[in-house]
Formats: C-alpha cells, structure tokens, sequence
C-alpha cells in the first residue's frame, strides 16, 4: 500500500488537471496507481476477458463439430452472410423439400468423449465401419454459398439394409454440424410410420463416426431410411467439399465449389458410409446460383426455382450406378465447355475457365478415342451416358477418376500447342487415358479395402501408356515406359527403406501415405511383366472376365488372380500347378526386387542364382526376411536374336537357389542377353565374358540389339556399378557406343544415371575429363537434332532435343551457351514478347 501522501498527491493532481506526479518503483515502495485508474483499468480487463470468451465460442472454427464434450449440446453458428440471397431467410426451402434450417438458427452437434493420443496410438484405431448395415442409395442435397459466407445446407436420405440385427446406425461424418432433432430413422417399405426411437446421438471424433443409439433392435433383411439435415462448411484445403478461386481476364475474382472425396473425404460433404466397398446408387441436388452451372457424375435431368430465393435453382442429377463414396462429384462454377461426338455411345465435354477453353481441344479430341480403345480393350461399353472432364485452378492432386465427372488439375487437361512443350503434350495425354482406364478398373470393379490401391493405380498407370500409344503411336509409348515407370521406382525400390506393393492400411493418414510410386510405377510394372508372361491376350480376357463378374461391386487382390489363373490354365500359358496367386505374392507381398546373376558356362548353358539387389548394403540391417521370387526367365543369343517373343523360357523358382537353362550359344565368343525388353521386374549381371561381348555388339552394330534391351543394358550396369556390383569400367565402356545411338529411350536411360556420375565427380580433379568424354558422346547428337526449337518435329526428336541441350548447356558446351546467351539477350531487349 503507497504512503498516505504519495496517494494524496495523486488525486490532488488528477482533480485539478495537473500533470501527476511521478509514481515511485522499488523493492519496498512498489508501483503505486490511483484508485479510480486502478478501478478502469479492472473494469476494462474484465471486459476484455468477456469480449475474448465470446469470440472463441461464436468464431473458433464453429463448422467442426470434433470438439470433446460428454453429451449434447447446442452451438449457435456464428457465419453471417454477406452476400448470401438467404442470409435472412426463416428457413431453409425449395424444391425438393430441404433441410428445415438456415445457416442462423442453433444446430446441434453430437459428441462423445474424446482423449488426446499418440499417433502410433491412433493408428491402432478400428476406423472400419461395422458390417451390420450396408447403404442401397443416397438422396443428397446440398446448396453451397459459394459467393455468401461458404457454408453449405445439407440434407441426405440413406435407404440401407440390415444384414445382422443391431441396435445402433454407425456411418462417417466429418467437419459437419448435425442438426439431430431432425435424424429419422424409419422402416422403408412404411414412410408414413413413426420413426424408431433414437436414444442418443454420438460421435467418434477420433473415428469420424457419427452413431444412432436405437432404443430397438433393426430387424435383419430389412429396409431402414435415415434422413439428416445438417450444415457444412466449403473449407480451403483442397479436400471434401471446397471452395477455389480464379481471376478472370478482368481482373475479377471468381469462386467454384468443387470435390475431392479420395480417399476418405466424401464425409465433409455429407454423412455416409465412407468405404469403397460400401457401393450404393446416389440421386444428387445441388442449388446454384442462375448464373452458375452445376455438374456431377450423371447427367442433369430437370431444373427448378428455389421457392423465396430469387436467382436461385435446384438442379437435379439422374441417380447413378452403384459406386463408391469416393467416386462421387459435383462442381458448380461459371465455367464453359465443349462437345465431342467422336464416341457414338457417350456425351463427351470439357470444361474450363472461360479465357482457358481453347486450350481444352487436344483433351476433347484424344477423350472419346482413347474411351472407344478401352471399350474395345475390355470388351466392356462405356456404362454412362456421358462424360464430363473439367480443369481446376486449385486442384490437389493430378487428376481423379470421379464417375462421369474426371476433375483434373489445369496443367493435366489443357495445352496450348503456342506455348506448350512436348513433354506438356505428353502428360495431357497420358492423365486423360490413365483416369479414362479407372472408369473400368477402380469405378465399375473397386478394390474392397485401401490395401488394394496398388490395383487402382497399377493398371491405370499400366493401361494409360496403351491408351496413348493407341491415339499417337509414333511417341512409342511402352519404349518411353522403362525410363518413366520402371527405372524410376527401381531407384525406390533397391532401398532398406521401401515397402511392399500391398501393404495393411486402417487409418486415414495411413492410406493417403501408400499413394506413391511403389504404388503407381511398381504397380504398373510387375502388370506389365504379368501381360507378357501371360500373354496379351489372356491378361484381357481375364480382366473382362473378372470385370464382368465383379462389376458395380468390390473385389480383392486374390479374386483376380484367380480369374488370371483360370484363364491362363485355359489358353496353357501357365503350368497346371502353377498359379498367378504363386507368382504375383512374391511381388506384392514383400519389397524390392532381384538380382539376376548369369555365368554363361561355354557348353550351351548358363547358371542363374538371385538375390535381392540393394543400392547400399546394411551391415546393421535388422530385415531378416529371406527374399525370393518366381522370376520369369527370357533370353535370346548372338546365334539366334530374337527380341520379341518375351514369354518365359523358364522359370526360377522361389524355393531354388540356382537355375541352369540351356539353348545358348557354346562358342565363348556370341553374348547372351537375359529379360527381353526388360519386361521382368528385375535387374541382371552376366560374368566379365558375357559383358565384353554385348558391349563388342554394342560398339560394332547396337541396333542389333532391341531398343529396350540396349535400356535395360546401361541402366543395369551404371546401377551395379553404384551399387558396387560390377566395375565402372565396364559400365563406362557399355555408355562408349552412345554417341552413333539416335533413340530416346537410351539416351534418357543413360542420361538420368549419369546424373549421379556427375554430382559425385563435379568437385575432383578428374570432372574435366568426364566433362570431355561426356561431350564427345553427346556432340554427335546435338548436332542432328540442332538447337533450334521446331513444333513440327517428331515427337520424341523434340523429348531428346531438350535433353541434349540441357546437358550440352550444363557441360559448358561453347555452341549451346551462346546460343542460350543469345536467347536470352533477345528477350531481355524485347519485352512485350514476354
């Protein structure tokens, strides 16, 4: 407390207008303030306190409803509209009948009690649904206020059957505001009835379960209609239900609403039962804005006025096939599009910003062609009536196979042959025939569980380089996938620390991890190996057959093996005791790959032994799994060179260490060449013979040797040498015949492994006479494609032109720089080129 005359002072000062005295600080005085001050200033605190509170509890994120509590509880949304035509609207109306809500009224949130766990712990979570119940169809509605405050009114309809009596509704339900006084449950085949009695409303935060605590037991086989009105939120991250923005040409920003429901995202937007296995027909409403348009996966079938809200219309969408939660789609937006009628069967459009849709036609006009191939490829119609491709300016991934409706990030759907690269080119055509192929293998037939993915995206990664090479078959599409699919995930997965192809997943965080290049490109690999040990022709009968069995439904890994089995046991291209299931969970099952080891003995045999190939070897590994694989074994000779018949001469066993096979050349003199046109997913070393007398083939004729096959040599030997197998002197001799080689597939193959030759050697004394050689292997080349940029050059001239110039330039080559400088100057002095 401050002396009595300190304080007299001060209100003396205070009641005259005086300036105050000045306040003492110290160990026994202190801080001294007026009475009145000190009251304000309390006064302003508390308020302060009350204003903060009621922020947080009317702002903080109001549209998730995760938030821990014990029981029921009301939150009023905070969102004001303000632009929204029914920001002041009493209820929520039109046609069909909507939620009974607007987004100003209380809603209620379900929740349980949650507590805060380790991720490993999470993962250990049971996120799969119960098994009781399953959907039939969905009746959703959804009217987003894209240009209000960005929520969303919400009601959904789910008839579901019960396959074993139980007495609660479990589905997915994620960032959504329920509103439970208007969850009903009633027995399908009598809507008029009472709805069944819900005891209470639960939520899972760390399962993203919303739950219907029944006071009855549901009658097995029968029919149930669960209806919910809700509110949800068109958030900014790019999942679920969300929201983009563009700038016109006038500098105008616009917002779209669009979808991303893969892979477990479709409950942001409404509850449901969120696994692919979980197929149901969906029936889709969207309210728009009139001078917006709305999309989904099936066509629109009527139009009508939204009742009290002028400018407002509910367009209503034909209900679907049966399909997986994650397949579903909708944008609205101000987007146009164009028509393609090269498929007779299907509506084919492409839709994009208005100032970008010139850059649509080479999408529309490779869509229906590259459908057309796949339709005749699985011996399977189109199954919908139309086809609708549209390009996002904020899009997450590179493309989705959404049914009917593929969304594609802008750069995978639209080129501009003024601007673009060949290599642009390139990529619209390969994501365009890659979600083209999901339309058959992932939507018509889905993998029943996310383990499975590799299935998904292996044979659309597979099927897409045939689906291009069937719209230009001059880019020669299966030669370019060694160096884009095979070689790259064999960099993966020669490393400790990849994973099987087919790996467990639970949770979300867990699935969205496995969409990699194990997936993908691995998985497209080991397909490929499959359709040439199979043979083309059974591979397809098989997939039609097993498509035709499983479509509209969700299969297994083993469920197609067995229909490839069958096949492949029917046209006796495997042994009887042989099955796919054998061969194929040697590849799927467990990581990396072999090492092929060929000693060619002299007397028309050779011994094979394998072992997994890694880049780097762990002397404190801890893996002790013993790596094996049924390993189909092709091979031609110097005697009698025959490249393309790619069907296994034999196989080696997973149990054997060894393999002898015979029927090669005795004279020590001829090469040996094992895995044509590296269709097996592994790597080979031959003895030093056996290397000197491909690389003399090489030197004296290389186009003796398939084009592939000259691939797989460099990329072999340049990788065994890295990874400290064979010498680098036998790997550089191999690279020696590069500069008469005028193919990309090698060039790019040698290119990309001398990538790494040249960062270990760039700062030692020997990097000038590597930068020597290398030019004097890439001159020649160089040369013959010229620097010079031309639109109407081959394909793959144009690919290997921007290779050699890119490495000429890196090598300081004196024509490549100042040609670069050049360019350069040119643009610098001319700036409205720019």
């Amino acid at each position: 407390m401050p002396p009595v005359s300190q304080s007299r002072e001060v209100l003396t000062a205070m009641d005259s207008g005086q300036p105050l005295p000045t306040l003492s600080f110290g160990r026994k005085n202190g801080c001294f303030v007026p009475k009145n001050i000190a009251i304000i200033l309390g006064v302003f605190f508390l308020g302060s306190l009350l204003a903060t509170g009621l922020l947080v509890y009317y702002y903080a994120t109001p549209h998730r409803p995760d938030v821990a509590g014990s029981s029921t509880h009301s939150i009023i949304n905070p969102i004001e509209a303000s632009s929204s035509p029914v920001a002041s609207t009493a209820e929520f109306v039109g046609s069909p009948p909507p939620p009974q809500a607007t987004s100003k009224e209380p809603v209620q949130v379900s929740t349980t009690s949650t507590t805060t766990e380790a991720p490993e712990t999470r993962k250990k979570i049971d996120v799969r649904l119960p098994r009781s119940i399953v959907p039939l169809k969905y009746v959703v509605r959804l009217q987003p206020f894209i240009n209000g405050n960005f929520s969303i009114m919400g009601s959904v309809e789910i008839t579901m059957k019960v396959l074993e009596p139980t007495q609660n509704v479990s589905l997915h339900m994620a960032d959504i505001i329920s509103k439970n006084e208007t969850i009903k449950l009633k027995m399908a085949d009598d809507m008029s009835a009472q709805s069944l009695k819900i005891t209470e409303h639960k939520y899972d935060a760390d399962r993203e379960f919303y739950i219907a605590m029944l006071d009855q037991e549901l009658v097995k086989d029968r029919k149930y209609v669960l209806s919910m009105n809700f509110e949800g939120y068109l958030n900014d991250q790019l999942k679920g239900f969300y929201r983009s923005q563009y700038t016109n040409k006038s500098g105008q920003k616009k917002m779209i609403a669009t979808t991303q429901f893969q892979p477990t995202d479709a409950r942001r937007a409404f509850p449901c039962f969120d696994e692919p296995a979980l197929k149901a027909e969906f029936e889709i409403f969207i309210a728009r804005q009139a001078n917006m348009s709305a999309i989904s996966n099936m066509p629109r079938i009527n139009t009508s006025l939204v009742p009290d809200q002028p400018g407002w219309v509910w367009d209503h969408f034909n209900s679907s096939v049966p399909m997986s939660t994650y397949l579903v789609a909708f944008v609205v937006s101000d987007f146009s599009h164009i028509n393609s009628t090269a498929n007779k069967n299907t509506l084919f459009r492409v839709w994009a910003r208005q100032e970008a849709i010139d850059q649509a036609e080479y999408a529309k006009a490779i869509g229906p062609d590259v459908t057309t191939y796949f339709e005749d490829y699985f011996s399977i119609p189109f199954p919908l009536p139309k086809q609708d491709m549209i390009a996002l300016p904020d899009f997450s991934a590179g493309a989705m196979e959404n049914w009917g409706l593929i969304t594609y990030r802008e750069t995978a759907l639209l080129y501009d042959p003024a601007v673009s690269s060949a290599s642009n080119k390139q990529r619209v055509a390969a994501v365009v025939a890659h979600e083209l192929a999901h339309q058959w293998f992932g939507d018509l037939v889905t993998p029943s569980w996310w383990t499975d993915l590799w299935l998904n995206e292996g044979f659309a990664s597979y099927l897409e380089n045939l689906g291009v090479d069937a719209v230009e078959p001059t880019w020669k599409m299966m030669e370019q996938f060694l160096v884009d699919d095979l070689h790259s995930v064999f960099a993966l997965d020669c490393l400790e620390s990849s994973h099987p192809i087919s790996i467990p997943v639970g949770h979300p965080s867990e699935i969205e991890a496995i969409f990699d290049k194990i997936s993908y490109n691995k998985g497209a690999s080991i397909i490929r190996m499959m359709n040439h040990f199979l043979t083309e022709p059974t591979l397809r009968q098989g997939l039609t057959n097993y498509l035709n069995h499983f479509k509209y439904k969700s299969a297994e890994q083993d469920d197609l093996w067995r229909f490839l089995t069958e096949q492949a046991h029917q046209d006796k291209n495997l042994p009887q005791d042989l099955t796919v299931k054998d061969i194929m969970d040697t590849w799927t099952l467990q990581m990396g790959y072999p090492l092929i080891t060929v000693t060619v003995k002299g007397d028309g045999s050779a011994m094979l032994s394998q072992e997994r190939f890694l880049l780097v070897k762990n002397e404190n590994s801890t893996d002790t799994h013993d790596y094996k694989w049924w390993v189909p074994i092709s091979f031609t000779s110097e005697d009698a060179m025959n490249f393309n018949d790619t069907r296994p001469s034999a196989w080696m066993d997973k149990t054997e260490p060894t393999k002898t096979i015979s029927g090669l050349p005795t004279s020590p003199n001829k090469w040996v060449i094992v895995n044509l046109q590296q269709t097996g997913y592994y790597k080979v070393n031959y003895d030093a013979n056996n290397w000197q007398q491909i690389i003399r083939q090489l030197k004296a004729d290389h186009t003796k040797i398939d084009v592939s096959n000259r691939a797989q040599i460099l990329d072999d030997a340049l990788d065994l040498a890295r990874g400290g197998v064979l010498s680098y002197d036998v790997a550089m001799d191999a690279l020696s015949y590069l500069d008469k080689e005028t193919e990309y597939v090698p060039w790019k193959t040698a290119l990309n492994n001398l990538g790494y030759v040249k960062n270990m050697l760039s700062r030692t004394a020997s990097y000038g006479a590597f930068k020597r050689y290398l030019i004097s292997l890439l001159e020649p080349l160089y040369k013959k494609v010229g620097f010079a940029d031309n639109l109407n050059d081959p394909h793959l001239d144009q690919l290997i032109r921007v290779q050699a110039i890119s490495w000429m330039c890196s090598l300081d080559y004196k024509d490549c720089v100042t040609q670069v400088v050049s360019l350069f100057k040119r643009w610098m002095e001319q700036p409205a080129d720019k």
